[in-house]
This record gives C-alpha cells, sequence and structure tokens, in this order.
C-alpha cells in the first residue's frame, strides 16, 4: 500500500512541478521528502489513516489545479477517482481505490 500511496503522490507532483525544459521529479527528488514510502509507510504502521488521507489530498489538491481544476473533464475524472480514497473508512479499504487512481494520473502526467 505504501507503494501505491508514494506513486499517487509522485504523478501529482510531477503533474504539478515537471515541465518540459526540466529534469523529471524523481522519488528522491526533494519535493517528495514529505510523500516518500517510508513517510506512508509510518502513518500506515500507526493506522493514522487521516493523516494519510491529508498528505494524499495535498498532492490531489496540487494535480486538481494542475489540471485546470473541477471544472474540466480531466479534473472532474480525478475528482471521481480520489473521492472514493478520501472516502475510506479504513486503509484496507483505501488501498483497491488507490489503483484506478495511480494508474489515472500515470495516463495523464
Amino acid at each position: 500500500m505504501e507503494r501505491s500511496l508514494e506513486t499517487v503522490a509522485l504523478f501529482s507532483l510531477k503533474l504539478t512541478y515537471e515541465s518540459e525544459d526540466q529534469s523529471p521529479i524523481l522519488r528522491d527528488d526533494p519535493v517528495m521528502a514529505d510523500y516518500q514510502r517510508e513517510v506512508f509507510s509510518l502513518l500506515v504502521r500507526q493506522l493514522d489513516i487521516n493523516a494519510v488521507k491529508l498528505k494524499v489530498g495535498q498532492c490531489l489538491d496540487m494535480a486538481l489545479t494542475a489540471l485546470g481544476g473541477a471544472e474540466t473533464v480531466m479534473g472532474r475524472e480525478l475528482q471521481k477517482l480520489s473521492s472514493e480514497v478520501r472516502n475510506a473508512p479504513t486503509l484496507e479499504l483505501m488501498h483497491p481505490a488507490l489503483l484506478p487512481l495511480k494508474d489515472y494520473l500515470k495516463a495523464v502526467q
């Protein structure tokens, strides 16, 4: 699950910060410091679903802005997919919702 969380964060931040004339954002990039797998692992081990949702939500909010907001087709799709993650009552139920979200962010970046 931690890998999926990190990947969602990475693709969200790529949408937000990466441009064609810059080197790509990688997992060890400083912008990923608060969103690395180890950070998510600690939160998952602590069963802190609210902190996980907060961290993922921050990235998804940035990605939504990068996609032009909630009024665009891509923004509406991102909101639809991210709502399942944001509304998951447990970490176990959050994990399956991360997979289509991760795939969508990868496709649009």
